[in-house]
C-alpha cells in the first residue's frame, strides 16, 4: 500500500480510491492546477479534501448553496479535519470566531459562498491569509457556455490572481468539452491536468417518448403506472408544476409543488419530506436539484423539454445513485420550444438599456462611490435581474466599477422585551449605544426606524449599531427587519465609455445566440438515430461508453420523429394585435421608447421590468401570441414600426 491509500485509509476510513480521485490529487499534490470532471455520487470533494490536508495552508472552497457547505462541513469534522465555513444563517460572533481562526491558522479548509467576495472588508482580510489551494464547486457555473451560470463566478479568476493562490481545483458533474476548455483556459489549467471519469450508467434507462396525441397528462399517468418508488417530474414553468402536481395528487398520487414562488420555508420542508420518502413524488422546476443527494430516487421524468443537454445529464443524474435499475423519460414534443427559446430572449438587454444603465452610473456616483438596488435598477432599465447581475460584473471585470460592501436601506425593529430591561442586561461599554439607538428610532405602533445618520453624527457608525442589532435580535431581545440590500460600487467614471456599451452588447447577443445553438443541439441530440446513453457520454467527452447500451429507447427501435410545427399565423391579424399593443404602450409610458423587441415580448407574454410596472398581464393583448416564433413577431413588429400607416 502506497503512502497516499496509507493517509486516505488512516484519516478518511476509505480502502481505496476511486476512478479517477488519485490522479487528481497527485497532480495537485505536485503542484499542478487540477479540472476533476466526475459524475455527481463519485466522489469528487474527496479530491480537496484529501489534498487539503496535506498542503501547508488554508484551502478556500467555493460552494454555490449553504446546504452543500453544511454537509461537507459535518463530514469533515466527523473526520477530525479542522475546517470551517462563512454564510448567511452565522450571527456575528459566529462568523467572527470562524475569522479568528483563519487569522491564527487553526483551520485546514474554508468554505464560503462567491458572493462573499463582494465584500470589500472579507476582501482585505483574505488578502492577509497565506492560502494554498483555491476550490471551486460545481465549477460550470464559471462558464457562460455552461448551465447553471452564476455571473458571480466569473470575477473567480481575478481573485486567484489577486490573492496569489498557487493551486486551483475545479470540480463539476457535467461539461462538455467546450465548457471544459473555457474553465481550464479561465484558471490557465494544461489539457493533461483534466481529469474526467465516464459518464455511462448502466443502471439507467433512457426513454424518449412522443406523447400519443399531444395528450401529455396521460403519458405522464402511462410513465408513473410502469415505474416503482419516488422520483422527480421536472417542468419548465412554474405555473406547470402546481398544475401537474394538483393532477397528480387528484388522482391518488403523493406529488407536491417545488419552485422558486414559494417561500424558502416551504420549500425547504417539502425538500425534507422528499428525502425523508414522506412525498414520492416532487414536480419541480430547475429550482430543484443542486444538493440533492438521495440515492433511492427511482424515476426522472420530464414533462417539458429539458434547458439543454447539460441540465438533461444533471437532472436525470439524480436516479439511481444507489446504483439500482431507475427509469429516466422524456415526454418529447415542440409544445414548450418556444417558452424555452423565449427565455432566452427575453432575457437579452436592448442597446438603449444598457446606455440607460452606464448613464445611471454616470449620473448617481458621488464621490466615485455609487450605491444601487437591484430591483430599483432593474425598473430604471428595463433589464431582468439576471440579466442585470451578469453585467454588472462584466463592468467590474472591465475595471469600470469594484464592489465595496452591502447594506439593507431599510431597517425595522421591534422589541421583544421593555428598553429598560434590556439596557440592564447589557454590558457597560454598550449602554451608551444603546441609549443613542432608543433616541434615534421613531417608532410608528409596533415598530421603530432606526435614524443612521443621526447615530452617526453622535459616534455610533452604521456597522456598530448594526452589530448590537444582531446581537440583541439572536437573544430574542428584539425583532430586526431588513428590506431594500443595497450594493456599494468604486466607480471609475472614465471607463463608462461609449465603446464599453458596445463591448457589453456584444456579449449579450453572443450568449443569446449560444443559448439558442444549445436548444437546437438538444432537439438534434434526442432525435439521432444511435444510442442514448453512447451519444451522452461522447458529448461529454467519453469515449468509453458501449456503442449499444441495450438499455435506450434507440436501442429499443423507438427513434424519436418530432412531428413539423404547423404554421398558422394569421399576418393581418398579428399586425393589427401589435398596433394596437404599440399604442397602449406609447400611452401609458410616454417616456419609454416603445422598440420592435419590446413589442414582441409584449405579444410572447415576456415579462419585463417595465412590464410588471405598468400591469401589463391585465391587458388582452400581453401574452396572446406566446406559442408564436420570437423571429415571426419581431420581424412583424419591426414592420409596424417602419410602417406606421399600413
Amino acid at each position: 500500500m502506497n503512502n497516499l491509500s496509507k493517509q486516505l485509509e488512516h484519516q478518511f476510513g476509505f480502502s481505496h480510491f476511486r476512478e479517477g480521485q488519485q490522479q487528481a490529487i497527485n497532480q495537485l499534490l505536485n503542484g499542478h492546477s487540477t479540472l476533476a470532471v466526475f459524475p455527481t455520487g463519485s466522489g469528487k470533494s474527496l479530491c480537496y479534501q484529501f489534498t487539503a490536508t496535506m498542503l501547508p495552508h488554508l484551502s478556500l472552497v467555493i460552494s454555490p448553496l449553504i446546504a452543500l457547505m453544511h454537509d461537507q462541513l459535518a463530514f469533515l469534522r466527523k473526520k477530525g479535519i479542522p475546517a470551517a465555513c462563512l454564510d448567511s444563517s452565522q450571527n456575528k460572533e459566529e462568523a467572527q470566531q470562524v475569522i479568528q481562526q483563519v487569522r491564527e491558522g487553526e483551520l485546514k479548509i474554508l468554505m464560503i459562498s462567491v458572493e462573499r467576495f463582494k465584500n470589500e472588508r472579507f476582501r482585505r482580510f483574505i488578502e492577509t491569509v497565506p492560502i494554498s489551494m483555491l476550490v471551486v464547486d460545481e465549477a460550470h457555473c464559471i462558464s457562460e457556455w455552461g448551465h447553471n451560470f452564476r455571473p458571480d463566478y466569473l470575477k473567480l479568476p481575478h481573485y486567484q490572481k489577486q490573492l496569489k493562490i498557487p493551486l486551483v481545483l475545479l470540480l463539476t458533474a457535467t461539461a462538455m468539452r467546450r465548457v471544459q476548455k473555457d474553465m481550464a483556459q479561465k484558471f490557465s489549467i494544461a489539457y493533461p491536468h483534466i481529469v474526467q471519469t465516464g459518464f455511462y450508467r448502466s443502471n439507467l434507462d433512457l426513454d424518449i417518448v412522443l406523447p400519443s396525441g399531444g395528450n401529455k397528462q396521460q403519458s405522464l399517468l402511462t410513465a408513473l403506472e410502469r415505474t416503482e418508488g419516488g422520483g422527480i417530474v421536472y417542468v419548465t414553468q412554474q405555473k406547470t408544476a402546481d398544475d401537474i402536481a394538483t393532477f397528480l395528487t387528484q388522482r391518488g398520487y403523493n406529488a407536491r409543488a417545488y419552485h422558486a414562488g414559494l417561500s424558502s420555508d416551504l420549500r425547504s420542508t417539502i425538500q425534507t419530506r422528499f428525502m425523508n420518502g414522506e412525498t414520492a413524488i416532487i414536480v419541480a422546476t430547475i429550482a430543484f436539484g443542486m444538493g440533492i443527494d438521495k440515492p433511492d430516487i427511482r424515476f426522472v421524468i420530464h414533462y417539458d423539454l429539458p434547458k439543454s443537454i447539460e441540465n438533461y445529464s444533471q437532472e436525470i443524474g439524480r436516479a439511481g445513485r444507489d446504483g439500482l435499475p431507475s427509469r429516466c423519460i422524456l415526454l418529447a414534443g415542440l409544445d414548450g420550444l418556444n417558452v424555452l427559446e423565449n427565455f432566452v430572449l427575453g432575457d437579452t438587454p436592448e442597446p438603449h438599456a444598457i446606455q440607460a444603465l452606464l448613464h445611471n452610473i454616470a449620473t448617481t456616483t458621488h464621490n466615485n462611490q455609487w450605491e444601487t438596488q437591484t430591483y430599483g435598477l432593474s425598473q430604471a432599465t428595463n433589464i431582468r435581474a439576471l440579466p442585470l447581475k451578469t453585467l454588472l460584473v462584466q463592468l467590474e471585470l472591465h475595471g469600470a466599477i469594484q464592489a465595496k460592501h452591502s447594506y439593507y436601506a431599510d431597517i425595522k425593529l421591534k422589541w421583544q422585551s421593555s428598553p429598560e430591561h434590556i439596557c440592564q442586561a447589557l454590558p457597560n461599554e454598550q449602554q451608551a449605544l444603546f441609549h443613542a439607538l432608543v433616541r434615534c428610532t421613531q417608532f410608528k405602533k409596533v415598530w421603530g426606524e432606526p435614524d443612521f445618520t443621526q447615530l452617526n453624527q453622535q459616534g455610533f457608525n452604521r456597522d456598530t449599531v448594526m452589530r448590537l442589532l444582531n446581537q440583541l435580535a439572536d437573544a430574542n431581545q428584539l425583532v430586526v427587519e431588513t428590506k431594500k440590500l443595497t450594493d456599494v460600487y468604486r466607480v471609475e467614471p472614465d471607463k463608462l465609455t461609449t465603446e464599453l456599451a458596445t463591448q457589453l452588447q456584444h456579449y449579450c447577443e453572443t450568449n443569446e445566440q449560444s443559448e439558442l445553438a444549445r436548444i437546437a443541439t438538444m432537439l438534434r441530440f434526442f432525435s439521432l438515430n444511435r444510442c442514448l446513453n453512447y451519444n451522452l457520454a461522447l458529448y461529454f467527452g467519453d469515449n468509453n461508453a458501449p456503442e449499444h447500451c441495450g438499455h435506450c429507447s434507440v436501442c429499443r427501435g423507438q427513434v424519436l420523429r418530432l412531428p413539423k410545427s404547423e404554421d398558422s399565423i394569421n399576418p393581418s391579424l398579428l399586425t393589427e394585435d401589435l398596433r394596437e399593443s404599440q399604442f397602449w404602450l406609447s400611452q401609458q409610458s410616454p417616456d419609454f421608447p416603445v422598440t420592435a423587441a419590446l413589442l414582441a415580448r409584449f405579444a410572447a407574454g415576456l415579462n419585463q421590468p417595465i412590464f410588471t410596472r405598468l400591469k401589463a398581464r391585465k391587458h388582452a393583448q400581453f401574452g396572446k401570441h406566446e406559442n408564436v416564433p420570437y423571429s415571426t413577431l419581431l420581424a412583424c413588429a419591426q414592420n409596424v414600426l417602419t410602417n406606421p400607416s399600413h
